[in-house]
C-alpha cells in the first residue's frame, strides 16, 4: 500500500456531476476551523499536518477529520465504495454517487456506509459553519449560515474509510457526514426548496465525543439527533441579503443561541 498526499478532486461542478440513485444532498458546503482551533478544540495536541485542504470545504474536495485515536486525518470529502474503479464514487454499473452525506436510517445496511458503520469507523468532523439554501423567497435562495452559538469549533457526526487505487495501489482516506431528518426542527425544517425533503447534520457535543468514536453502534445510534436551537447561531451567510427577507421570515430564522 502506498500512502501519499492526495490532490482533491475538483468539485465546483458536483452538484450535477454527482446525481445517482443514492443519499439526498443535505450538507454540501462547509468551512473548517484553523489547524490551531482543532488542536485546541479537540485536545489532539500539535499533529496537524501542513494543511492540504482548503477553509471552504465542498464535495470530493480535501477536509480534516478526527479519528477514535485522536489522530487528525486530511481525506476526501464523499466515501469511496470499495468498489469503485475510481476516486471519485461509482455505483457498481458505473454511476456517478454522491457520497458526502450519509443517511442515519441506512447506516446499517447501505453497501457504501456500513462497512465504516460496522468497523465503528466513526468520526468528529471539525466545522466552524456550514450552510443550507432557504427558499422562503420563491424565485431564488439565501444561504443560511449555521454555526456553534458558544464560539466553539462544531464537532459534526461523521464515518471514515480508506480506499486503495487498484491501478497504483494509493491509499486515499475518505469521510462522509451523518444526517437526518429535520421534519419539526424550528429552523432546519424550513430549509431546502418546499417539498423536498428535510434533513439536517448531527453535531456532537464534547461529553458526548467519548462515545460516538469509541462506544457501541447502540450508543453512536442514541447519540445521532438534531442540535436544539440553543447551541446554534444561524443568520445569512451574506449579511446584506438579510434585508430581503420579510420580518416576520427573518425573525422566524435568525438563532441567536
Amino acid at each position: 500500500m502506498v500512502y501519499a498526499p492526495i490532490l482533491p478532486i475538483e468539485s465546483q461542478a458536483a452538484p450535477n456531476e454527482l446525481r445517482g440513485k443514492q443519499e439526498v444532498i443535505i450538507c454540501n458546503r462547509y468551512n473548517t476551523p484553523r489547524e490551531t482551533e482543532i488542536e485546541r478544540a479537540f485536545h489532539v495536541g500539535r499533529q496537524a499536518p501542513n494543511r492540504w485542504w482548503k477553509p471552504h470545504v465542498t464535495p470530493l474536495a480535501l477536509g480534516p477529520y478526527v479519528k477514535p485515536g485522536g489522530e487528525i486525518e486530511v481525506g476526501q470529502w464523499g466515501m469511496i465504495p470499495r468498489s469503485s474503479k475510481t476516486r471519485r464514487p461509482m455505483t457498481g454499473d458505473g454511476k456517478p454517487m454522491s457520497t458526502n452525506n450519509a443517511r442515519r436510517e441506512t447506516l446499517a445496511k447501505s453497501w457504501t456506509f456500513a462497512p465504516a458503520w460496522r468497523a465503528g469507523q466513526r468520526c468528529l468532523i471539525p466545522v466552524e459553519s456550514w450552510v443550507e439554501p432557504y427558499w422562503g423567497l420563491g424565485s431564488r435562495n439565501v444561504w443560511w449560515s449555521f454555526r456553534r452559538a458558544d464560539g466553539q469549533p462544531a464537532a459534526l457526526a461523521g464515518l471514515y474509510s480508506e480506499w486503495t487505487d487498484p491501478e497504483t495501489g494509493e491509499v486515499v482516506p475518505n469521510y462522509t457526514m451523518i444526517t437526518q431528518p429535520a421534519d419539526g426542527h424550528p429552523v432546519l425544517s424550513m430549509m431546502h426548496r418546499p417539498g423536498k425533503e428535510k434533513r439536517g447534520v448531527v453535531m456532537l457535543e464534547e461529553q458526548d465525543w467519548d462515545a460516538w468514536l469509541h462506544g457501541t453502534p447502540d450508543q453512536a445510534d442514541a447519540l445521532i439527533k438534531l442540535p436544539p436551537l440553543g447551541v446554534l447561531r444561524s443568520g445569512a451567510e451574506k449579511p446584506e441579503e438579510e434585508a430581503l427577507l420579510p420580518a416576520e421570515q427573518l425573525q422566524n430564522l435568525k438563532v441567536e443561541g
